[in-house]
């Protein structure tokens, strides 16, 4: 049952352990038995009430007909159609941000650079787990499924016509999966592989209608999603320092200039898209994706007009720091009501596990952010779907972002950047050959004053680079 219910929409956060109990349905009809694994998971109010968990749902013997309730999430998924730099030839090419959680495919007029054509949908590998060590352990159990069924996708995604190349974007672990990659060296430190490099398919190896190549990696978990980003940020040719933050399930942080770069990933997981929160959801109908303080209360904006169904990461944000505001939360994470409940809007409420959830995530970047950045930047761009929609005065609030920063969000620049190169054939090699060779990849858990600013990075406190 558990793969029809993901084609529906329902999400499996822990990959299907049964570990969370993110991806309940409710069933209306008909009988699916109550597992030992979701009695665990689930209150017996809750059992009683018919729900159940997705991941180990199976049918009753004899059954005939099972209803459940499930709505599909409607995402707005971030795409760019900035006009860029372009050296006109003939034909079409592609440029796809595979991201951990999102997928966009665009197709381009190499002839004039316009885009004619926008694809966007789930990573089909969420099946397996909301972030990428869970899918790291499911491909060394099943070694190819995962890059199989990304690539079949993707290829769906462009269509028919001929291209004449198709550039792809991702982080590590999406490369490794795609190009079929040893996956072994990312699941244990020091997280190197010795196969970073850019790969090149004929179209009859993925049976895409055109050739593609899959950019090459930085280390470790920084990938070519974040080269694309100093690309399209031209952070390389820069005369002082800026920074790029890439908030999502692997948190990715590059600071540099013309003169250098330094770049680290940090395991943010999956909280800031509403993975492994209680009431976490992505940014769909029904989600509260925005909360203010008014009149010494939480007044919640939900997706779509109708009742709260859950949270998302801009939501979990603005909760915490409103609760901050309010007394409701101490900037050690703890809730100070005695029910270690935050209520936000028709039923849905934030538990003392979400808010720990939030400082492990949060304290990651922060103190990424901190050991990279700590000689000081003018500038720090946020990239990606959360960095463009998330109010930086809750960030700030929260101790996520810096207070002593201009921020400017840059939206999707892994698309962007690898839409840049598309373009610029004859210095594409040149670029890449540049930045690779500027850039320095830093293992910040090898680093021992890492886990002392991660720790002081876990306050819900604002906080200074320079200070």
């Amino acid at each position: 049952m558990a793969d029809q219910l993901f084609e529906a929409g329902v999400e499996f956060p822990c990959g299907g352990e049964s570990a969370c109990g993110g991806c309940k349905v409710r069933v209306l009809e008909g009988e699916v038995p109550a597992t030992v694994a979701m009695r665990q998971a689930l209150s017996e109010e809750e059992i009683r009430d018919g729900w159940r968990l997705a991941c180990c749902a199976g049918w009753a013997p004899g059954a005939e007909r099972v209803v459940v309730e499930v709505e599909q999430w409607s995402l707005d998924v971030l795409t760019d159609e900035a006009r860029v730099p372009i050296e006109p030839r003939a034909g079409r090419g592609a440029a796809i941000d595979l991201g951990t959680t999102t997928l966009v495919v665009q197709v381009v007029d190499l002839g004039t650079g316009e885009v004619l054509g926008v694809e966007t949908g789930i990573n089909p590998q969420a099946r397996y787990g909301a972030d990428v060590m869970s899918r790291l352990q499911y491909e060394l159990r099943h070694a190819g499924e995962l890059g199989r069924s990304i690539r079949e996708t993707l290829g769906r995604m462009l269509g028919g016509e001929p291209l004449r190349e198709v550039l792809v974007a991702g982080n590590t672990v999406m490369h490794h999966l795609f190009c079929g990659l040893d996956v072994e060296p990312l699941t244990h430190t020091p997280f190197l592989s010795p196969t970073p490099g850019g790969y090149r398919f004929a179209d009859w190896e993925l049976g895409w209608p055109g050739p593609a190549e899959f950019l090459p990696c930085l280390g470790g978990f920084v990938g070519s999603d974040l080269l694309c980003g100093i690309v399209a940020t031209r952070l390389d040719e820069q005369a002082r320092p800026r920074a790029l933050f890439d908030i999502g399930t692997n948190g990715e942080v590059v600071v540099g200039s013309a003169q250098g770069i330094v770049c680290a990933s940090t395991a943010a997981g999956p909280a800031f898209e509403g993975g492994r929160i209680r009431a976490g959801m992505r940014a769909g109908a029904g989600a509260i994706d925005g909360v203010h303080v008014r009149d010494g209360s939480l007044d919640c904006h939900v997706i779509g007009g109708g009742a709260a169904r859950g949270i998302c990461g801009s939501g979990l944000v603005d909760a915490a720091a409103g609760g901050i505001e309010l007394g409701w939360i101490g900037a050690n994470g703890r809730l100070t009501n005695a029910e270690k409940r935050l209520p936000l809007a028709d039923g849905v409420a934030l538990a003392q596990s979400d808010i720990r959830e939030l400082q492990l995530a949060k304290g990651a970047l922060a103190a990424g952010l901190r050991m990279l950045a700590g000689g000081g930047v003018e500038k720090l761009n946020l990239a990606g779907a959360f960095g463009n929609y998330i109010r930086q005065a809750s960030a700030r609030a929260i101790g996520l972002l810096p207070e002593d920063l201009p921020i400017e969000p840059v939206g999707n620049s892994a698309l962007r950047g690898a839409r840049m190169l598309l373009l610029a054939p004859s210095t594409r090699s040149a670029r890449l050959r540049r930045i690779r060779a500027l850039a320095r990849h830093v293992e910040l858990a090898a680093d021992p004053d890492f886990q002392y600013v991660y720790a002081e990075r876990m306050a819900l406190a604002r906080y200074s680079l320079s200070g």
